[in-house]
C-alpha cells in the first residue's frame, strides 16, 4: 500500500496528470461552442413549422365546409351578376360602409354584394306592381279614386327601396346579439388557454372549436382570426379585423387590448382577465336593463288581455245570479192568482163536469 502511494505521489506522474487535465480542458473549451446548438433558431423553426401546420389545418377545414355547402365566400349568381354589371350598379351602390355592414352580417365575398345591389334595384318596381295588383284587382272595393290608389302603390314602391337595408340591419342585430351572449364565456376559455401556456393562435383555434356548440357565429369569427394570425404579416391587423367584423364594443376593446399587448409586450393574460370581467359586467347590465324594461312593456298587454278576463271571472258569477233572480221575479209576477183562475171558469162547464 505504501508503494502505491509513493508511486502516485511521484512528481513526474503529477505533472503528467496536470498536463493531461489542462489539455482536456483546452480541447473542451474550444469544442463546446462548436457543439452548442442554436436553440433560438431551432425554436423559431419549430414555431414556423407549427404555424404552417395550423394554416394547412385551417385551409382543410375551410375546404371541408365549402364541400358541405356552407361556403364562407360564395360566387355570385350568373343572372344577378350580369344584370348588375349591365347597368353598372356597383359603382352607384357599393360603398365602404355597405361592405362593412355585409361583413357584420356574416356575408363575405362577392355574392352578398351582388345580391344586395340586385334586390336594391328590383324591389321598388316589384313592390309597386304587387301593390297595384292588390288595390285594383284583389281588393277593388277600396273607396278611393284611381289616382289615390296609384299614389298608394307608389308609396309602397318607395318603401321597397329600403327593404333590403332593413333586412340587412335585422341580420346584423341578430348576429351581434348572438355574439354578445357567447363572447364572455369564450373570453374566459381564451384566458384559461393563454394562462396554460398556449400561444394566442392556438388559443383562438381551441376556443373556436369549443364555442361552436354555443355560438356558430363566434366560432366562425375565431376561426377567421386564427387564419389571419397564421398568414398575415402584421398580427395586429388580425385583431383589428376581428373588432371591425363584429362591430361590438366589448370585442373591439378586447381587440385593442390584444393589439397593445402585441405592440408593447404587456402580459396577455392580465389584459384578458380584465376584459373578461368587463364583458361579464356588460352582459349582467344588459340583463338588468331588460328586466327593468319588462313592467312597462307588460302594462298594455295586461290592460288589453288580462284585466277583461279577470273582470269576467270575478263579476261573472254575481251577474249570473242576479239574472237568475230577475227571471224568477218576472215569472212570479206574470203568473195569475188561484182565485182569479177559478173565477174565470164557466159555471155551465162546472155543472156538466
Amino acid at each position: 500500500m505504501m508503494d502505491f502511494i509513493d508511486m502516485i505521489m511521484k512528481p513526474q506522474l503529477l505533472v503528467m496528470a496536470a498536463a493531461a487535465i489542462a489539455a482536456f480542458a483546452t480541447v473542451l473549451t474550444i469544442a463546446m461552442p462548436m457543439l452548442d446548438r442554436d436553440r433560438m433558431g431551432q425554436r423559431v423553426r419549430v414555431m414556423a413549422t407549427e404555424r404552417d401546420t395550423m394554416r394547412a389545418t385551417r385551409l382543410a377545414e375551410l375546404k371541408s365546409r365549402d364541400g358541405a355547402g356552407t361556403k364562407l365566400r360564395q360566387a355570385p349568381k350568373g343572372f344577378m351578376q350580369q344584370l348588375v354589371d349591365m347597368f353598372d350598379l356597383r359603382s352607384k351602390f357599393e360603398t365602404v360602409e355597405l361592405k362593412q355592414q355585409l361583413k357584420m352580417a356574416g356575408m363575405r365575398g362577392q355574392a352578398p354584394l351582388y345580391g344586395f345591389v340586385f334586390f336594391r334595384m328590383i324591389m321598388p318596381p316589384l313592390v309597386f306592381v304587387l301593390a297595384l295588383i292588390y288595390v285594383f284587382l284583389i281588393n277593388p272595393d277600396l273607396k278611393y279614386p284611381p289616382l289615390v290608389k296609384l299614389m298608394m302603390a307608389g308609396g309602397a314602391g318607395f318603401l321597397g327601396f329600403y327593404l333590403p337595408s332593413m333586412f340587412l340591419s335585422n341580420l346584423i342585430a341578430r348576429r351581434q346579439q348572438a355574439l354578445k351572449n357567447a363572447f364572455p364565456d369564450a373570453l374566459d376559455m381564451l384566458l384559461i388557454c393563454v394562462q396554460s401556456g398556449m400561444s394566442i393562435e392556438l388559443a383562438f383555434s381551441k376556443v373556436g372549436k369549443e364555442i361552436a356548440a354555443q355560438s356558430v357565429e363566434l366560432a366562425e369569427e375565431f376561426s377567421l382570426t386564427t387564419a389571419e394570425l397564421s398568414y398575415l404579416q402584421d398580427r395586429r391587423q388580425a385583431f383589428e379585423n376581428l373588432g371591425a367584423r363584429t362591430g361590438l364594443p366589448g370585442i373591439k376593446s378586447v381587440a385593442t387590448a390584444l393589439v397593445q399587448s402585441e405592440r408593447y409586450g404587456t402580459p396577455v393574460g392580465q389584459a384578458l382577465r380584465v376584459m373578461a370581467k368587463e364583458n361579464r359586467d356588460m352582459r349582467m347590465s344588459d340583463a338588468e336593463k331588460k328586466a327593468a324594461a319588462l313592467p312597462p312593456k307588460l302594462t298594455v298587454p295586461m290592460i288589453i288581455f288580462f284585466l277583461p278576463v279577470l273582470f269576467v271571472v270575478i263579476i261573472g258569477p254575481a251577474a249570473i245570479q242576479v239574472m237568475d233572480m230577475q227571471e224568477k221575479r218576472g215569472s212570479s209576477v206574470t203568473e195569475p192568482a188561484p182565485s182569479t183562475r177559478f173565477a174565470t171558469v164557466d159555471p155551465l162547464a162546472r155543472r156538466t163536469a
